[in-house]
């Protein structure tokens, strides 16, 4: 039982990894054929403000799909869920947002909110990298006293 259920859950995350690929590349041509349109459309090669931030909110959230599907790829590899690359996700998302926010919208709570939100997950971020740094060292665990002395 427990041989069908990994090979079903192998099955449905190679299924889930395909449709995350045709997903970004049809979202990879739709980008090329907006920044072309808005390209040749007048005034020519040059682009709006709105027209800048839908084309840059599109590029990051294709950013988001490509980091997507690397999660996807490495729980299939490994049989864990990267916390570096969920917090990678997450920045890019809020990224996103950020850039095409209109501030007008939103009150001053909101905003405290989401830079509240950027500098957290920012942190997280930070402490997951240098733990792995530190993981990933050579001498892991040695005190420098120690690696001062073998040398």
């Amino acid at each position: 039982m427990t041989r069908w259920l990994r090979t079903f859950e192998h099955t449905i995350i190679r299924c889930l990894i395909y449709m995350m690929a045709l997903i970004i590349l049809i979202s990879t041509i739709e980008l090329g054929y907006l920044l072309i349109k808005d390209i040749v459309s007048p005034p020519v090669f040059f682009l709006e403000i709105d027209e800048l931030l839908e084309l840059f909110g599109f590029f990051l959230l294709i950013l988001i799909g490509i980091e997507l599907l690397e999660t996807i790829k490495a729980y299939l590899q490994d049989q864990v869920v990267h916390s570096e690359v969920v917090l990678e996700v997450a920045l890019i998302a809020i990224a996103r947002k950020v850039i095409i926010l209109d501030l007008k919208e939103y009150d001053t709570t909101v905003l405290i909110g989401i830079a509240a939100l950027i500098l957290a997950i920012a942190g997280a971020y930070y402490i997951v990298r240098r733990k792995l740094r530190i993981d990933l060292s050579p001498n892991c665990g040695v005190p420098q006293e120690e690696k001062e002395g073998s040398q």
